[in-house]
């Protein structure tokens, strides 16, 4: 009787054993994925450019993409566009810059760039009854695409006085704008995430 509790007992065990043994590996293999997709986003300004509103064709520099915009009179005004860089575990996210869409009449417009495109561009010309185009980009980091996801629009700004800055960790991926310089403007922003 004794020998067979023994034996149990030690069946019991080494089973135990056994599941124990079976367990660590799998969970350290989860924990490394674990941290092997956890990444730290960083959205950093890197420069501001001033254009002329009426005749201007603007482009964010070399990995950079939209994150604000501020104008200030009517189409004899300025511009100035910011730019920031993205980084994920402090390495640079890598923009392809796409082609310009077809103009649209400025003073009842609406762009939104495809899922997961940033803006990197503007373009205009003349007034309120002008052209206006986007340059949209892709983003790449270590040879895969970033996501930009949440994308949520800001309150309405008077076009002839007004400055917007995207949220944190979030970039440009639209703009609405009605009327003329009296009109009204609003810009979508949205957040980088990255899903490794």
């Amino acid at each position: 009787m004794r020998t067979y509790s023994k034996a149990v007992s030690a069946a019991v065990a080494a089973a135990a054993l056994a599941a124990v043994t079976m367990a660590s590996p799998a969970s350290a293999a989860s924990a490394s994925v674990a941290s092997a997709t956890a990444v730290t986003i960083r959205v950093e300004r890197a420069s501001s450019e001033e254009v002329a509103e009426w005749r201007s064709q603007f482009t964010c520099p070399t990995n950079q993409v939209l994150t604000g915009r501020t104008h200030v009179g009517d189409e004899n005004g300025l511009t100035t566009y910011h730019c920031s860089w993205i980084f994920i575990n402090d390495e640079q996210v890598r923009v392809n810059i796409l082609d310009w869409t077809p103009g649209m009449k400025e003073s009842n417009s609406t762009y939104v760039a495809p899922a997961n495109w940033a803006l990197v561009g503007r373009s205009h010309s003349g007034d309120e009854n002008g052209l206006t185009r986007y340059r949209p980009a892709t983003l790449f980091w270590q040879g895969r695409q970033v996501l930009l996801t949440s994308a949520t629009w800001t309150d309405q700004y008077k076009e002839s006085s007004h400055t917007t800055h995207a949220p944190y960790n979030q970039v440009m991926t639209g703009r609405l704008h009605t009327g003329d310089e009296n009109g009204k403007t609003r810009y979508q922003y949205a957040t980088v995430t990255f899903a490794g």
